[in-house]
């Protein structure tokens, strides 16, 4: 997670829920500007223990059993809404198109509440689903109810963090309170590379000992004229074991871990199996915590299954950072 100055705390008179919170990355990165937390909702309950842990704030459950008016106030909505299939997509009925899934819920505390803005973040293939009907429901529901909708498919490895991970960012402004949105989402590329964030005897990386190991490639560090290594920022593949499938790639720390995830099989499921210092073995949930850039003082679900599932059901905290440093940009010029 960046550190981010006092001097640079400009949310501080700013309030935010956090829908669909998992274990708090939205959480972080908002309180990491000064805004405070008014109320959340999971309905996982094991992640809405670890997120009660870390943040003091339990979260409501069901989000579909909770009435916009007992809900407060607030002036940004956030949440990484679940992906489901839009039974009734494109009709252009405002978010009536929209109902059945759980986007839904998110218009309507929108329309009751009109929070001043919107963050909103989705799996890549979000943009794709229904042959992009779905994305340009949610779009022009949200555009419907007054506001100027900005979307793009960023990358967690671009903004510090090792972890190849593509997501859909979508950031929103009540046109009422913003009058003039110009917003832009950050271009940058600020250098990482996973062995800097690797424990030194992690005790829960599981550690790979297979037969059908075969390696194609080796890797030779790049480095600049001062003799500095220059990060790939990107995962270098160097075998796989058995066939290769999901799980079974093997990867160079001195790139990026690959993409998180919450399931997916193989021996080196979730995590993906890296070569450190001879040894094969996939990430430890500490090591997870750290590509997701949650801070150190984050307190990691008591079985590691649960903590491996809920880091790849998380956002990635520097990238929400980068955004919200462009949402407060949007704000100031409207101010």
């Amino acid at each position: 997670m960046l550190s981010i100055p006092s001097s640079e705390k400009q949310l501080s008179n700013y309030t935010f829920i956090d829908l669909f919170a998992g274990i708090g990355g939205f959480h972080y990165a908002l309180e990491s500007f000064g805004a405070t937390c008014v109320f959340a909702s999971e309905i996982d309950k094991k992640a809405a223990h670890t997120y009660a842990t870390n943040h003091a704030i339990t979260p409501a459950g069901d989000i579909t059993k909770i009435a916009a008016s007992d809900i407060p106030q607030h002036d940004i909505l956030c949440g990484g809404f679940p992906c489901q299939a839009f039974s009734v997509a494109g009709k252009q009925k405002g978010f009536e198109d929209t109902r059945g899934t759980l986007f839904f819920d998110i218009a309507r505390i929108v329309d009751f509440h009109r929070p001043k803005v919107l963050l909103l973040e989705n799996v890549k293939n979000f943009v794709r689903h229904n042959e992009g009907k779905t994305l340009q429901t949610v779009l022009k529901t949200l555009e419907n109810l007054g506001y100027k909708i900005h979307y793009q498919i960023l990358n967690t490895s671009n903004f510090g963090l090792p972890q190849n991970r593509e997501r859909v960012y979508i950031v929103g402004f009540d046109q009422k309170q913003v009058s003039n949105p110009t917003f832009s989402f950050p271009t940058i590329s600020v250098p990482s590379s996973l062995q800097d964030l690797l424990e030194k005897a992690p005790k829960e990386a599981k550690i790979i000992e297979r037969s059908d190991v075969f390696y194609h490639k080796n890797y030779e560090q790049k480095k600049d004229d001062t003799g500095k290594i220059i990060p790939p920022n990107r995962p270098i593949q160097l075998g796989k074991v058995n066939k290769g499938g999901q799980g079974e790639r093997i990867y160079h720390p001195a790139g990026h871990a690959i993409t998180l995830s919450a399931y997916g099989g193989g021996v080196g499921s979730k995590t993906g199996i890296y070569k450190v210092n001879g040894i094969l073995r996939k990430l430890s949930p500490r090591e997870c915590a750290r590509v997701q850039g949650f801070p150190e003082s984050f307190i990691l679900p008591e079985h590691k299954t649960e903590a491996y599932k809920q880091f790849g059901n998380s956002v990635s905290i520097n990238t929400l950072q980068y955004i919200i440093k462009e949402i407060i940009n949007t704000i100031e010029k409207n101010e």
